[in-house]
């Protein structure tokens, strides 16, 4: 069974967001970029946990991106993916995106396509379901377990109120989260060999963009916190009511 696990890059939590360009552009300068964390935790993680027991025979990672995203890709080797795969291209657009990873991935012949639930950075949770309707196959969204046997996979997907199992054959293209597999994080082995492991480079299909990035805005900055004396009850009831609005 042949595995694909789509990874993209993102800012580090910690970054402080700086806009230019009139609020059209993110400066990135100073700012540190890291493997997307529902990418790299769970779908990757579990892709290889797949391997290790002998359900799959190889992992790929695939990222569009332009070259400066490939220490993030090597990163994803050195976690343990087999090779990786970068299509040189630059988009926010989600259809785009699946666009290029579909054109790639029809002639590779996947059995299974596993991607994080979202991005951190923009959380549109979109390309995973594009990507299914664009490779004609079934989509499972926000898988907490996936088990593979034979051409079946059966997966636990949290609902509104519970958990729902579903299975469903392959090829499938599947979103995962949480719950999924248990983090792990490069060894020094890992690192070493990700040097070398294979890295193919390809030019991007061409692809129309459905929606485009016009402005970006920063949330308002957080107000002053107001501490009251513990004896003071009657001004916290006060301002609950009167300014949080709680009460």
């Amino acid at each position: 069974m042949k595995v694909l696990v789509c990874i993209s890059q993102v800012p580090d939590t910690v970054a402080k967001i700086v806009l230019k360009d009139n609020n059209t552009v993110v400066d990135e300068s100073g700012i540190t970029f890291i493997l997307n964390p529902y990418d790299e935790w769970y779908a990757l993680v579990r892709a290889l946990e797949l391997k290790e027991t002998g359900v799959a025979e190889t992992v790929h990672v695939i990222m569009v991106g332009r070259a400066a995203t490939e220490p993030i890709i090597r990163k994803a080797l050195a976690v343990g993916g087999d090779e990786a795969i970068r299509i040189d291209a630059d988009s926010t657009d989600s259809y785009a995106i699946a666009n290029y990873i579909a054109e790639y991935a029809k002639s590779e012949a996947y059995d299974l396509i596993l991607c994080g639930k979202e991005s951190i950075d923009y959380a549109n949770g979109a390309v995973g379901p594009m990507l299914a309707e664009l490779l004609d196959t079934d989509f499972i969204g926000f898988a907490t377990n996936i088990a593979v046997a034979g051409t079946t996979a059966t997966v636990k997907r949290e609902i509104d109120g519970g958990e729902e199992t579903d299975e469903v054959n392959l090829p499938v293209v599947i979103s995962c989260q949480k719950g999924v597999a248990e983090a792990r994080i490069p060894n020094m082995r890992g690192i070493m060999t990700a040097r070398t492991k294979p890295l193919k480079v390809i030019t991007p299909a061409t692809v129309t963009a459905l929606t485009s990035v016009t402005h970006y805005e920063l949330p308002p900055a957080k107000a002053s916190v107001k501490l009251i004396a513990p004896d003071q009850m009657d001004e916290l009831v006060n301002l609950l009511h009167s300014q949080a609005k709680v009460i």
